[in-house]
């Protein structure tokens, strides 16, 4: 108590501040960090036990007895705030305000190329995408090249909610960085209660670089000697592979091997080779200098290499073979007039006075090699070459996207599958594959015969229901006669993440539950969406709590707005809140008789209650009009499905006055008592009023509900009638008791002489009033009319004519 009076004096002249070291308040914890949709109870303490009552600050409920109030919090709110209140007194506040971090980790992180292509001696920019991640201004995005830091990132948007953001990484690109891991980290940094493990993608690019010879020297001499065979070397290195070609005084000889065999070298001569690829070439040249000798050349040569029907048979005459593979044809004649049976190649050439011989290669390593099988029946000669494939399936097959980022649906996207080191590419066959349908087919029309990169690419517009779909690309080798040997590469999948608007798969329009145990985050309403969509729940235009319990007054009109990276939808629900019956009504009602069975009492509840009546421990059914006999004291039960109320209530039906008699008539004798009443009942309370001619002799009592009118010797003034009248608020009712004063004949002689004179009078002035009208009547003018009961009257009847009489004159 001394401290609110010590806080209250410091701050008379300071308004209402509450300074921090007087503070009451303490919460516990002092600071919340927490993951988004999760929930956390806050408890706030005062030390003075001595208040006006604490609150947190938005809620109604008012805690005075208290010194440690708690909340749950939930999540949901990115902007959500939490602070502890107390009044000290009346013109005291305090509060303290709770510390809140919601934080997100990134839904993804995503590395890609910002580059078209790493090519060595250029700057290279790799880009990291963070996706969905809050708060930002904690984030710290680190690149690693292999396990070393290389760069690190913090940004300065100070939103709450969740963005995403990219982090970009530029670096001197050499054939050095091929293959190595450039790694992005994206760490939420929000302190020891935060995420510890960051989110994480890597990437390897794949360096291109110009051919480069691998003995590093670009003019070269070969000494050799006359008639002899030669192989030539050039040998390069590069990415992609290179492709080679030889010429000879600018004359192209030979393409796509990295050796050239030169059978029976007789002359000086300078060949060319040059090794190419996207990005450079380079250029060698090979003297070859021949060395006379004395020896005589023993391989024959032939002399009509068209020789018609050539009696030479290839078993195979047509072969595929793998680069490095052994390879071996037989060749025989059916001819016995030869003289010499023999091949002609570059590696396995051979000679033999048999009638069969086969041309044997242990490890087949030239791209491009014609053998011929000669026979020599003079004078002539003649030769066959078979058909020779040297192939070489992918390295690597493999299924990127442009640009690295996800699809988003309705915008086109481009996929590229890399074929690397494939011969020959004439016979190859990209197939794309969605799932398990083509999508797409391509072939090549490159005459290359040694291993060449090749590239197809796939443009798709995704739809939403393309998300999680498998991408591939299958290469198919088709070779042999009429392509009968097929040779299949298969890429890893491509599985597509498709980015698309919310779209509300199934909802509820009306929406109820009982109160306490509803929220609007319980509402029934499957959204879908990519990214995942977040919802947020608006009242009347005003953003809400979607966790918080909704209490019986919030019933009412809700909108829910579903949003992510793309787009957002919203929807309307209607939530009706329930609740058990309650009674706020009177202990008493007054109703009227004759009216409709209804009351003021009606319980509230949701759903609308069902109320029964008992009376007495009875269940009593209401009639369809009041009645008196209805007035008594009842119980109503009121129930619904959430459990039911009882209400005590006093029943009191007013009705209008009512008379126990009629109306009523007297006779009374002159000087007698006489008594009569007005009797009544009514609810409420009713008031009886006598009307008469008052006089001395008449007196009214009171008898209850009775009221009685006394009348002692009674007079002829007491002769009347006399009006009573009964009335409430309900109504008026009256009735009447005609009272008549008579005289015996016992009693005329006592009244005799108080009458006489009063008779005699009466007769004076009737003979006076007699006597004045006789005269007028004499000097008047008369009409006769006969007598119809004595017609024979004798005095003469003349009519009336012209306005005169004919009579006599008096």
């Amino acid at each position: 108590m001394l401290g609110i009076l010590l806080l209250t004096f410091l701050l008379c002249d300071a308004g209402s501040t509450c300074p921090t070291e007087l503070n009451p308040l303490s919460l516990e914890p002092p600071e919340i960090i927490e993951e988004y949709g999760a929930s956390v109870i806050v408890n706030c303490t005062s030390t003075e036990e001595f208040h006006d009552g604490m609150k947190w600050k938005g809620d109604s409920d008012m805690e005075e007895d208290e010194f440690f109030i708690s909340k749950e919090l939930f999540m949901k709110d990115w902007n959500m705030e939490a602070q502890c209140q107390i009044i000290l007194n009346k013109s005291l506040t305090c509060s303290k305000d709770l510390k809140i971090t919601i934080y997100k980790n990134p839904e993804d992180v995503q590395v890609f190329p910002a580059s078209s292509s790493a090519v060595e001696g250029t700057q290279y920019v790799l880009q990291c995408d963070i996706i969905n991640v809050a708060p930002v201004q904690n984030l710290t995005v680190r690149w690693y090249k292999d396990d070393n830091i290389i760069k690190t990132d913090s940004f300065t948007n100070t939103t709450k909610t969740p963005v995403s953001e990219s982090s970009v990484l530029t670096v001197n690109i050499s054939r050095g960085d091929s293959g190595a891991q450039f790694r992005c980290e994206a760490q939420l940094d929000v302190g020891p209660n935060g995420p510890q493990t960051p989110v994480s993608s890597n990437y390897s690019p794949t360096v291109s670089y110009a051919p480069e010879f691998k003995d590093k020297t670009d003019i070269v001499d070969i000494y050799v000697e006359e008639g002899d065979n030669v192989t030539l070397n050039c040998e390069a290195d590069g990415n992609p592979s290179p492709r080679f070609r030889w010429t000879n005084d600018g004359v192209d000889i030979s393409e796509n091997t990295n050796n050239l065999y030169i059978n029976q070298v007789n002359t000086n001569t300078t060949y060319t080779c040059t090794a190419s690829n996207h990005v450079g070439n380079m250029t060698k040249q090979i003297h070859v200098h021949v060395v006379k000798t004395t020896m005589a050349t023993t391989t024959p040569k032939p002399s009509d290499p068209k020789m018609v029907d050539c009696p030479l048979t290839m078993m195979p005459a047509e072969i595929v073979v793998k680069f490095g593979d052994p390879v071996s044809i037989n060749c025989s004649t059916s001819a016995t007039d030869f003289e010499l049976l023999g091949w002609e190649a570059t590696i396995g050439g051979k000679t033999s006075e048999m009638s069969s011989l086969t041309w044997e290669v242990d490890k087949l390593e030239a791209w491009h090699t014609e053998p011929k099988c000669f026979i020599t029946i003079d004078p002539s000669q003649c030769y066959v070459i078979p058909n020779i494939t040297v192939y070489k399936t992918p390295d690597k097959v493999s299924v990127s996207a442009l640009g690295y980022r996800p699809m988003v649906e309705g915008t086109e996207h481009q996929l590229t599958c890399e074929i690397i080191n494939v011969a020959p590419v004439r016979y190859l066959t990209v197939k794309w594959y969605q799932d398990n349908e083509v999508v797409q087919t391509q072939t090549f029309n490159d005459t290359s015969l040694t291993p060449v990169n090749e590239y197809s690419t796939l443009n798709v517009t995704p739809k939403s229901n393309y998300n999680g779909a498998h991408y591939k690309c299958v290469t198919e080798l088709h070779l042999g006669p009429n392509g009968s040997e097929t040779f299949s590469t298969e890429s890893a999948p491509y599985i597509a993440d498709v980015h698309y608007k919310p779209h509300i798969q199934s909802w509820t329009r009306n929406y109820a539950n009982v109160e306490h145990n509803i929220s609007m985050d319980m509402v029934p309403c499957h959204v879908d969406g990519n990214p995942q969509p977040t919802v947020q729940w608006y009242n009347k235009g005003n953003l809400i709590n979607g966790f918080e319990p909704l209490t019986r007054t919030q019933s009412g009109e809700y909108t829910a707005v579903f949003e992510n990276s793309v787009g957002n939808i919203s929807t309307i629900v209607d939530i009706t809140v329930e609740y058990s019956p309650s009674f706020t009504c009177d202990d008493r009602y007054d109703v009227e008789e004759n009216g409709k069975p209804q009351t003021t009492c009606e319980p509230e509840g949701i759903p609308a209650p069902i109320v029964t009546w008992f009376k007495d421990g009875q269940e009593e059914p209401l009639p369809q009009h009041w009645t008196r006999k209805y007035s008594g004291e009842y119980l109503l039960r009121a129930t619904n499905k959430h459990g039911q109320a009882n209400h005590t209530l006093d029943l009191n039906v007013l009705y209008a006055p009512e008379f126990t008699l009629g109306n009523d008539s007297m006779v009374v004798t002159l000087g007698e008592n006489v008594t009569f009443n007005c009797s009544a009942k009514g609810n409420p309370e009713i008031t009886i009023v006598w009307k008469y001619k008052s006089a001395e002799n008449v007196k009214e009592t009171t008898r209850g509900s009775t009221k009685v009118v006394n009348i002692t010797g009674a007079t002829s003034t007491n002769a009347g009638v006399y009006l009573c009248s009964a009335k409430n608020k309900i109504g008026t009712v009256t009735r009447s008791v005609t009272v008549t004063v008579t005289l015996t004949v016992n009693e005329l002689p006592l009244y005799l002489p108080l009458w006489v004179p009063i008779v005699l009078g009466i007769i004076i002035i009737s003979l006076i009033i007699l006597y004045f009208m006789a005269r007028k009547k004499k000097h008047g003018q008369y009409a006769f009319v006969p007598d119809k009961e004595n017609e024979r009257s004798e005095i003469p009847m003349n009519p009336v004519s012209n306005g005169k009489t004919n009579g006599i004159k008096v």
